[in-house]
């Protein structure tokens, strides 16, 4: 750089690129990160504020110095120094791995101003200059004290492992999960067994819905799981089970529980939901809602790269291949990709309906039975307890007789479950089907 390149640097003043510093200190370090972090740039020693040259001279002890300042920042920063007339030009590289940090933390440029970066900042510079999945990311300040003890081993339980977890071992622990990397936790350990997830990761959220109408308007219940996410996958079953019909089905001498939408299904959802989702999108959710003609499971992120519409369900391309190993050793989800064909055959079984929908997020939805939401919708018209809970045997088993209906039924007399079938006949929520014989009652459509 000549003088005249100087002088012309220093009228167009402070900006970006361009930083004044009167007299060398060590806080430089500062401005040094905070140019790689951003787009590169100059500090010119020896210049006051208001652009007057005081003048720095470069002795082989500063130089030295600023050599070491730059050596010790996270990572090494290699800059070029020179001495132009009374100043001292040392430029800094845009940087190749950022963030970069000094003894003081991470730093930006902000027009003319360095500023300490903030958390947030610095997750979202790690996402877009590390070739790293979000899970794998070491959070700055995650240590093993965020992880909660009772957290890991209740997931040491259900996945049957056969270690023993102890306060002292547990980031060997978890570093076996592969959820650690140089003595940080990374972000899944954190989503899996934080004590405080939704202070360390907002976004790591599920919110649970019930609407009264189709346009999802008229809100009836609704909770926020702000958890883990093994928290999130279990209050959210939870929540379906007290939000869908449930009948019974009997099997040789035995009852089983039914739900409208097989359980199996809607728990395999779930899971894709989780183990698929985009966490790395910041301000959004997963989200589950209920409505009166369907239920739809909704996940931030469309469909994981390298996956087109043409190969869904037949090719397996995982998000976040360690949340789905760790939910696959729980037994709570197919590693091997076979999630959406199971769905699909489980619905078709049951004669239902789904379909997949992705844009900037992939949402399950699964048809409900013919007029799921007419009892509750409906009551005014006549439909007490007793006509609610046999028109829910009657939608989880399609065809059923009414000798099986009596027997699922025990303490409803024979005559008042004629009459009840009687006016769920007459008021059109159910239809009789086939012969005498072999015939039997289904919702109508």
């Amino acid at each position: 750089m000549t003088f005249e390149e100087l002088e012309i640097l220093i009228k167009e003043g402070e900006g970006l690129t361009v930083e004044f510093k009167e007299k060398y200190t060590p806080k430089i370090a500062e401005d040094i990160v905070a140019f790689a972090n951003s787009k590169g740039g100059k500090i010119l020693l020896g210049v006051s504020d208001n652009g007057k040259i005081t003048g720095e001279s470069l002795t082989g002890g500063l130089k030295a110095e600023l050599l070491s300042l730059a050596r010790n920042c996270h990572d090494s920063i290699k800059i070029l120094f020179k001495q132009v007339e009374a100043v001292i030009v040392v430029e800094v590289p845009e940087g190749e791995s950022k963030p970069y940090q000094c003894s003081s933390g991470y730093f930006k440029r902000y027009d003319a101003v360095t500023q300490k970066m903030l958390p947030s900042e610095v997750k979202s510079m790690f996402r877009n200059n590390l070739d790293v999945s979000y899970e794998n990311i070491l959070g700055i300040d995650f240590e093993v004290q965020a992880i909660s003890f009772e957290k890991v081993r209740a997931f040491i339980r259900e996945a049957n492992y056969s270690i023993k977890i102890t306060r002292k071992n547990i980031f060997e622990v978890l570093k076996s999960l592969n959820l650690t990397g140089k003595n940080k936790i990374t972000n899944a350990g954190i989503m899996l067994f934080g004590k405080e997830v939704s202070s360390m990761i907002l976004q790591c959220q599920i919110t649970l819905v019930a609407y009264k109408d189709l346009e999802g308007i008229d809100v009836y219940d609704r909770q926020d799981i702000r958890d883990d996410l093994l928290t999130q996958y279990n209050e959210a079953v939870i929540f379906l089970k007290k939000h869908l019909n449930k009948g019974s089905i009997i099997k040789g001498v035995n009852r089983y529980d039914s739900y409208e939408i097989p359980l199996e299904a809607i728990r395999e959802a779930l899971t894709n939901a989780i183990i698929h989702r985009d966490y790395s999108i910041s301000g959004t959710q997963i989200t589950v809602a209920v409505y009166p003609d369907r239920v739809e499971i909704s996940n931030p992120g469309s469909l994981p790269e390298g996956m087109s519409k043409i190969n869904f369900g037949k090719l397996s391309v995982r998000r976040n291949e360690i949340l789905a190993d760790l939910f696959s050793r729980m037994n709570k989800g197919e590693k091997l990709g076979r999630g959406i064909m199971k769905i699909k055959s489980w619905i078709k079984a049951k004669g239902l309906k789904v379909k997949f929908e992705s844009s900037m997020f992939f949402t399950t939805v699964f048809s409900r039975p013919v007029s799921s939401g007419r009892v509750m919708s409906n009551i005014s018209e006549g439909l007490n307890e007793g006509l609610k809970s046999l028109y829910s045997e009657i939608i989880a088993n399609p065809g059923i007789k009414a000798k099986q209906l009596s027997a699922l039924l025990k303490e409803r007399p024979i005559k008042t479950l004629e009459r009840q079938i009687k006016t769920l006949t007459e008021k059109k929520f159910i239809e009789r089907q086939g012969s005498k014989k072999t015939g039997g009652y289904r919702a109508r459509k």
